[in-house]
């Protein structure tokens, strides 16, 4: 039987073509220059000229907010590629392979677990420093432990099936039971949670460039440009408002998108 997509689902696409495309081409989409001072334009509340207004220093916030879109989908997918390859090839090999291995990576994934993981990542950021490269390799020191305990999980259900039973008695080596029919299987939740980790990447992203551990400004980041307007959220709460509001639409067409992929692998059954 078809299945039919979800309208959720074609929401959460669309909300994720359209941030894809303002990534891709910014100068096509943008009206102006997001670094260009206009010292006539101060603190201009939305407007016909300024849909968003402009922040303390007149530069557009619409061209800001278009902008900072390249840059927080890039920390969604750097923020979590990483993470994904470490944990599922751990998971794998642990999950296929079990013994002492399987244990001390379990005794390890409880250790780190038990600590916040924002706590943890803006730890190791501020050890090796603030910036972008140094929050990609603080979520991979971490993150790694969530991909790698769904993988684990998911190899074992699948070793136990009876097409691995039938792979084994024709004879084939363990390489291509691993590779060829275990990993294609187990791989399909690890990525959805792939997906709507994303939208946890961009609200982590956004917390540190809040923090000035994350982009450095005068780099348009969502989280940068919360933090911004943070001062003058009394007198021109836009320069929050609109930059806030895109991390949630962002979070909100990932989520949308994960459910549906959900639905169409039958993941959850």
């Amino acid at each position: 039987m078809k299945r039919r997509l979800s309208i959720p689902f074609l929401i959460g696409l669309t909300i994720l073509t359209v941030l894809v495309l303002c990534a891709l081409f910014p100068d096509l989409v943008a009206p102006y220059d997001p670094l260009a001072f206009d010292y006539t334009a101060m603190m201009v509340a939305p407007n016909a000229a300024h849909p968003f207004g402009t922040d303390q220093f007149g530069r557009d916030l619409l061209s800001r907010t278009i902008h900072a879109a390249g840059i927080d989908l890039q920390i969604a997918l750097f923020a979590t590629i990483g993470p994904l390859l470490i944990g599922a090839t751990i998971g794998l090999l642990v999950g296929w392979f079990g013994g002492l291995a399987d244990t001390l990576v379990g005794r390890l994934i409880d250790l780190v677990q038990t600590f916040p993981f924002l706590v943890l990542v803006i730890a190791i950021v501020a050890v090796l420093g603030p910036g972008l490269n140094n929050m990609y390799v603080a979520v991979a020191l971490v993150g790694w432990v969530f991909y790698a305990r769904l993988m684990r999980g998911e190899v074992l259900v699948q070793k136990g099936a009876d097409y691995i039973a039938a792979a084994r008695a024709l004879g084939y080596s363990q390489r291509r039971l691993m590779l060829r029919h275990i990993m294609p299987n187990a791989i399909r939740p690890v990525l959805i949670y792939l997906v709507t980790d994303m939208a946890l990447a961009i609200l982590l992203g956004s917390s540190l460039g809040y923090l000035g551990l994350g982009a450095q400004p005068p780099t348009p980041e969502w989280g940068v440009l919360v933090a911004d307007g943070k001062n003058f959220f009394t007198t021109a709460p836009w320069m929050s408002l609109f930059p806030g509001l895109a991390i949630v639409l962002t979070g909100l067409g990932f989520s949308l998108t994960g459910d549906g992929l959900a639905d169409l692998m039958d993941v959850r059954r």
